[in-house]
């Protein structure tokens, strides 16, 4: 994954496509071209069939211009960075810095295009991503932009509930707030928990536990585990949080109802 920290301050967490999905949308836009190509000059024959060698030569490279490299070149730029591959494996094409690419990187990248995938056979483009670790070829090299995983499996969403053994005690507890810090690090513990390893995840929870016990009262059942305790802790806070927002807004929801009311609203 690439962090790139925009003018605001803002770290941005792009995910570079790995070399298959790279290849997979390659090799579609690739046979895509060659269908077009060769369809169009089908067509042109079976409508010009008295063309002579010279006007044949120059159809055919001209044909293999537009569709190998003019072509490509607008549908990128178009497109801010995609193309059928690139929309069918959820991959677009953006600057090193994360911004949308132009003209000139597009040029750039589909002029080198045709010469290491075409010529070459997709060997030159092949070696020079197989030895990079954002599987840039040579046109993403020398254009300065890579290609860029758009559509990334959503993290489930965690749902913490209070432990039912706890549930008694939660009710009537005094929770105070918790400082930010450490509220934020009782909530990394409770989405990372499950992938720790139990000694850590003990340790963990013993420690955050005896931080936040000082901002609850009274203290949880005897022999409480730490990480439940923290769990319903959090959840509680959760939900009295919801609980007052709710209120709140129900208040303002009926102030407004009022002052929208003759003769303050007409």
């Amino acid at each position: 994954m690439t962090s790139i920290v925009t003018g605001e301050a803002v770290v941005l967490e792009l995910r570079p496509a790995s070399f298959a999905a790279r290849g997979l949308g390659l090799l579609l836009d690739v046979v895509t071209s060659l269908l077009l190509f060769l369809g169009t000059v089908l067509l042109i024959f079976q409508l010009f069939r008295d063309l002579d060698p010279a006007a044949v030569s120059a159809l055919f490279l001209g044909l293999t211009i537009f569709y190998l490299v003019i072509l490509p070149v607008a549908v990128e730029t178009l497109t801010r960075g995609k193309s059928l591959g690139k929309y069918a494996m959820g991959l677009r094409i953006v600057r090193d810095d994360g911004g949308s690419i132009r003209f000139r990187q597009a040029l750039i990248r589909g002029v080198l295009g045709y010469l290491e995938i075409y010529l070459s056979l997709g060997s030159v483009a092949f070696l020079a991503s197989m030895f990079n670790e954002r599987s840039k070829r040579l046109g993403d090299m020398l254009a300065g932009t890579y290609s860029m995983r758009e559509r990334v499996p959503a993290t489930p969403v965690l749902r913490i509930d209070v432990p039912a053994q706890l549930v008694p005690w939660v009710r009537l507890a005094d929770i105070a707030r918790l400082p930010d810090g450490l509220a934020r690090r009782i909530s990394q513990f409770n989405d990372q928990s499950g992938k720790m390893a139990p000694a850590s995840r003990a340790g963990l929870a013993r420690d955050l536990a005896d931080e936040a016990s000082d901002f609850v009262a009274p203290p949880p059942p005897a022999g409480t585990l730490p990480q439940d305790f923290l769990a319903a802790l959090s959840a509680e806070r959760r939900d009295r949080d919801f609980r007052r927002l709710s209120a709140e807004k129900a208040r303002a929801q009926q102030l407004g109802a009022r002052l929208n009311k003759l003769p303050f609203g007409s």
